[in-house]
């Protein structure tokens, strides 16, 4: 697994043994940043200079990715200790320790935080979890008003954000990944 675009661009990046994390595939990361660079409701702003949330962060690909297309700032959540340890050496790899911060603990009940323009939801499939942690970020202040949500779960789950607004969806074999504007 690598880094697909920016000045990171196939940099390797590590993985826990096993199947307990479940890394964003190159393919569908090249695939959802060419959405957000080029989608008429992106603006083609929507990776550059933000700050960027990736919750349920695993070995950190999708936050790492923003970071390497010019993101000003990352913040991984992450709980499973296999995949911390995988996430802090990834970051130490790409010299991203002064714009990425680790908050390892459960995206579900976060500590206060700060907002968030661009948010990354990949938790574990069929638990329900997106709509739960999204909740929960938003109100510990770490989702920003107008803030795009992209969210990857199994492709037979349909997420739902109320209030928000449904701008894209992608199929792969296994997931949905779709990406959602919430009001503000």
């Amino acid at each position: 697994m690598r880094i697909v675009g920016g000045r990171w661009r196939g940099r390797r990046l590590l993985a826990p043994p096993g199947t307990a994390t479940r890394p964003t595939a190159e393919r569908l990361r090249q695939t959802l940043f060419d959405m957000l660079l080029h989608a008429k409701w992106s603006g083609g702003d929507a990776v550059q200079g933000a700050r960027v949330l990736d919750a349920f962060a695993g070995t950190g690909a999708l936050g790492l990715e923003a970071l390497s297309r010019g993101a000003a700032a990352a913040r991984f959540f992450e709980c499973d200790q296999a995949a911390l340890a995988a996430l802090r050496a990834n970051i130490a790899h790409c010299n991203a320790e002064d714009v990425a911060l680790v908050a390892g603990g459960d995206a579900t009940r976060p500590p206060r935080g700060e907002p968030c323009s661009l948010v990354f939801l990949d938790p574990p499939y069929r638990q329900s979890l997106a709509e739960a942690a999204l909740a929960a970020l938003r109100r510990a202040g770490w989702v920003a008003p107008g803030a795009l949500v992209v969210c990857e779960s199994a492709r037979d789950e349909t997420p739902e954000f109320p209030g928000a607004t449904l701008l894209a969806e992608r199929h792969t074999a296994a997931a949905l990944l779709s990406v959602w504007r919430l009001p503000g």
